[in-house]
């Protein structure tokens, strides 16, 4: 806002002076618009951070002394095949046709009574391990920091043998967003040991031919 301020001069016989007129500029209302920009820019440059999702990745090794990968105990493996539109084509084991092996495959999706229930029951042990510390640092039976919580639980993971190792691969159509939705999975069931791994000939077509004896879930699939 401008405020103007009349300057009169004083009067002379036979002779009329022009008014002069200085201007004083109020900076208030400035001030108070370059705060709320100021506050506006800060509140949403926090909202628009990019989220991410915290994976851990085995260091790269040479080629010349990379060793044999260590083979999955067919006991534990737990082999999730996304297979889009939010549905999910699991088993237990490995599929090896030429020594018999041919297992049995089950749909189910991203629901509290779907794939988070059958990671629930592979991983009991661990998962009810965690979560009982987890009571008992809300409900003071004992005190720990944050990071120590966090070590802790690395812990009880690295340790853990009777938990599966899933293998999560995924078929035509699958969408990034099911590929992340499995990943919070993992983390929140706990699971220790689990790989995104790519789908063999063997795996392609037993799907192939499960989504062909199951219409409903392969029309949902394309």
């Amino acid at each position: 806002m401008a405020e103007i301020i009349q300057n009169e001069g004083g009067k002379q016989k036979g002779k009329k002076r022009s008014k002069r007129h200085s201007t004083h500029i109020d900076m208030t209302p400035m001030v108070d618009l370059a705060c709320l920009l100021l506050t506006f820019f800060m509140l949403t440059t926090a909202f628009s951070k990019a989220k991410v999702m915290e994976i851990v990745l085995p260091e790269k090794q040479d080629e010349k002394t990379q060793e044999k990968q260590p083979e999955v105990d067919d006991s534990k493996a737990l082999n999730i095949i996304l297979v889009g539109n939010d549905k999910i084509i699991w088993y237990n084991g490995l599929a090896d046709p030429a020594k018999g092996k041919i297992p049995e495959l089950k749909p189910t999706d991203f629901s509290d009574d779907g794939i988070r229930k059958v990671l629930l029951e592979r991983n009991k042990d661990l998962f009810t391990k965690i979560e009982q510390m987890n009571e008992d640092i809300v409900t003071g039976k004992i005190e720990m920091p944050r990071d120590s919580v966090d070590a802790q639980r690395k812990r009880f993971m690295r340790e853990d043998k009777a938990g599966p190792v899933v293998l999560i691969s995924a078929y035509e159509g699958v969408k990034y967003k099911n590929v992340v939705d499995i990943l919070d999975e993992m983390a929140i069931t706990n699971i220790a040991l689990y790989a995104l791994v790519d789908m063999n000939d063997v795996q392609k077509k037993l799907i192939a031919d499960f989504l062909a004896a199951n219409p409903s879930i392969a029309a949902s699939n394309k």
